[in-house]
């Protein structure tokens, strides 16, 4: 798998590799998550029997019974009055201009003949003057004979009843006067008119008259105010909700046309299709690719790597929602949420041992929204009690793991993972408002622990095979190949020891080194472990081989000599090769000479013959091209020089590892990895030190007399 990938990756460049794997996430995001959308559809007609109860798949609104509410409430908000107290003044003032029209049209002049004006002249003027008051609706109708009446009343008499009038009519509009209570207090008015005795009886129904179409009201509806308050009270009114769960009809109940109009709102009609939701989760899947698309982007390492980052996220992503799917479906068959049985911290801790912290972070925090949706049971939205519970017990596993953790450490992270489990689960018992017995609290506890177990206990069945699949190499694969157990170390140490101490004193040196600058010292040092197994080929042509013997190289020429040192790298890369072992491994052994030069075989062909071809005493390489094998590379020649240096001290340890140094700098060594000039003067300090420490002086104890 990893070989084709390789290839696919080379084929198609990691711009179109990425958008690839980031569309397969957010399709099988999309695919998990559909199902969880579907609701039940029901094949039901008018006036049947239904065959089932039908509960709501979710909570609508109901737009019908919610107006039907408003308007109730609106129906029951009374109408604001607003007291208007130039009314009085306006009406007393409508009584003087009535009077002041009777006293125009009884003072009209003479006609042109110079004969007096007759009183039906005086009617006609004064019913023309008063023409707008009666067409008024106070319902004033004065007729011919009262006019007469009042004209020939003497002018002095007429301003009395005027200022009698006038004071009734300022004395009524002075109480607040509603459309309803106008007859009453025209009664009243009136009542006192019959009994003034100031008032002539010819004129008395003519001022009542005029008393009466005087009242009118004077508190009048604010109709702004009173709509303002009619809208705050169907504002006031909660929305009318068909609730998820809620029975909607019953098992031989008539489908009427109430009850069908709720199953059409809840959507769960056969001749419906909501979209929306669908739309909803699209968004949905677009920022959760989005979000780890800009995750991987941003993370230190190669564009290969970052492919392989992308492939082990899908995969755990779908792993992790295809465990939800069956728990999703068979919890049907159960009275408890079977939900918390979910790994919590299987995605995270996986992420957390193969790729870092960050991306396990977000593949938590993925799984627990994934999960509130997947692990809900009819319902649309998020469980958010479920979604914290991943999210929680994920987050003490991605927090708590460490990538150099062993098997005990990831047992005890599970044990960590269930008490936090656990404790969420006492959350959400005691915060729920269901009535739990003691077997419901016993299995929801019990789950909490198995969850926790069940993370670490899937965690490290499952990284053997996203290492073999992906070609990672996880912390927990490096320890178990740095056993000395192992067969090639075995081969190594048996056949080649000298080799093997050799192999050790280094991987000292690497590791300490790479620590120092942050590289990974456990690659190292095993990356060390193995780096001369191609030695185990001709294990005495290597000088720490050589144990009481005659070197062989001493009877060979040069070039032969040449030839076998050089291809204990390459030969050493197949035979690990052979064996399975990690890329990075393979790397190490065939890198960590680089191109560099083999001088001593080179000098001494140069000496036989001067026109030499010097490429032929270079190893094949590649140079290194990671920190972690150039820093090898050097612990490699470093820890040779000083082993077979006479007499060390400190001045001449610092000296060697400053001219090694400096010779593969300039020999072009280092150009295809990524190490500082600050990089590599931290890394010789730390070997000085190791060095210094290893072969110290030490003290010459006397000897025993004889």
């Amino acid at each position: 798998m990893r070989k084709k990938a390789e290839q696919l990756y080379e084929k198609a460049g990691y711009k179109m590799m990425s958008a690839i794997l980031i569309v397969a996430i957010g399709a099988v995001m999309y695919a998990f998550l559909y199902s969880s959308l579907q609701t039940d559809k029901y094949s039901i007609e008018l006036f049947q029997l239904s065959e089932e109860p039908i509960r709501s798949a979710k909570t609508v609104v109901d737009p019908f019974k919610t107006e039907r509410e408003r308007e109730r409430a609106a129906s029951e908000v009374q109408p604001s009055y607003q007291y208007n107290e130039e009314i009085a003044a306006n009406q007393a003032a409508v009584v003087d201009s009535l009077f002041g029209y009777i006293l125009e049209a009884k003072n009209l002049p003479d006609n042109k003949d110079g004969k007096p004006v007759k009183t039906e002249q005086m009617v006609e003027s004064l019913q023309e003057n008063i023409r707008l008051m009666e067409t008024s609706d106070n319902g004033l109708k004065l007729t011919d004979d009262m006019l007469r009446a009042l004209l020939v009343l003497p002018q002095g008499k007429l301003e009395e009843v005027q200022q009698f009038l006038t004071g009734i009519v300022l004395d009524t509009l002075e109480h607040p006067i509603r459309e309803g209570e106008v007859g009453a207090f025209r009664n009243a008015a009136e009542q006192e008119i019959r009994k003034e005795t100031k008032i002539p009886a010819s004129i008395l129904q003519a001022a009542v008259m005029i008393g009466r179409a005087s009242i009118i009201p004077n508190e009048v509806v604010n109709e702004e105010l009173t709509n303002a308050q009619i809208e705050q009270a169907r504002a006031s009114v909660e929305p009318t909700r068909i609730l998820q769960g809620q029975v909607l009809v019953q098992e031989g109940q008539v489908v009427d046309r109430e009850v069908y109009r709720q199953l059409e709102l809840a959507g769960m009609t056969e001749d419906q299709q909501d979209y929306k939701p669908l739309f909803g989760l699209l968004l949905f899947v677009l920022i959760a690719v989005a979000v780890l698309a800009v995750m991987i982007r941003q993370t230190d390492t190669t564009e290969q790597k970052k492919i392989t980052a992308l492939l082990v996220v899908v995969s755990v992503l779908g792993l992790s929602m295809a465990i939800m799917e069956i728990i999703h479906v068979v919890s049907g068959n159960f009275d408890v949420v079977i939900a918390f049985l979910f790994p919590t911290a299987l995605a995270g801790m996986i992420a957390r041992m193969l790729l870092n912290e960050r991306i396990a972070v977000c593949v938590t925090f993925l799984t627990g929204a994934l999960g509130g949706m997947l692990l809900q049971e009819g319902s649309a939205m998020i469980r958010m009690d479920l979604a914290l519970y991943i999210i929680f017990g994920g987050l003490i596993g991605v927090y708590l793991i460490q990538q150099d953790d062993r098997r005990t450490r990831l047992l005890q992270t599970s044990l960590a993972v269930a008490i936090v489990n656990g404790l969420y689960v006492g959350f959400y018992l005691l915060i729920g408002q269901s009535q739990y017995d003691w077997t419901e609290i016993g299995f929801y506890f019990s789950a909490a622990v198995i969850s926790g177990l069940l993370s670490g206990a899937l965690t490290i069945g499952l990284l053997p095979f996203f290492e073999s699949a992906f070609g990672l190499l996880s912390t927990m694969k490096l320890i178990e190949l740095s056993n000395p157990n192992h067969p090639l170390l075995k081969k190594i140490l048996t056949e080649t020891p000298g080799t093997y101490h050799h192999s050790v004193m280094v991987a000292n040196l690497a590791d300490a080194s790479c620590e120092a600058i942050g590289a990974n010292g456990l690659l190292a040092r095993v990356g060390c472990y193995y780096h001369d197994i191609g030695k185990t080929k001709h294990p005495h042509f290597f000088i720490e081989n050589q144990m009481h013997m005659r070197n062989p190289h001493d009877s060979l020429p040069p070039e032969t000599s040449s030839r076998i040192i050089l291809e204990h790298g390459a030969y050493g890369a197949e035979l690990l090769k052979k064996h399975k072992m990690p890329k990075e491994i393979v790397d190490v052994a065939a890198q960590h000479h680089g191109t560099s030069l083999l001088k001593f075989f080179y000098h001494k062909a140069r000496e036989q013959n001067p026109e030499v071809d010097e490429a032929m005493y270079r190893y094949s390489g590649p140079k290194p091209q990671t920190k972690e094998t150039a820093i090898i590379s050097v612990a490699d020649s470093v820890e040779a020089a000083v082993r077979s240096m006479k007499e060390p001290t400190s001045e001449k340890i610092k000296n060697l590892v400053d001219a090694i140094v400096e010779d593969k700098l300039k020999d072009g060594q280092f150009e295809e990895c990524d190490l500082t000039m600050k990089e590599l003067k931290t890394i010789k300090h730390i070997m000085c030190e190791t060095l210094n420490g290893i072969f110290h002086s030490r003290i010459e104890y006397p000897k025993e007399p004889t």
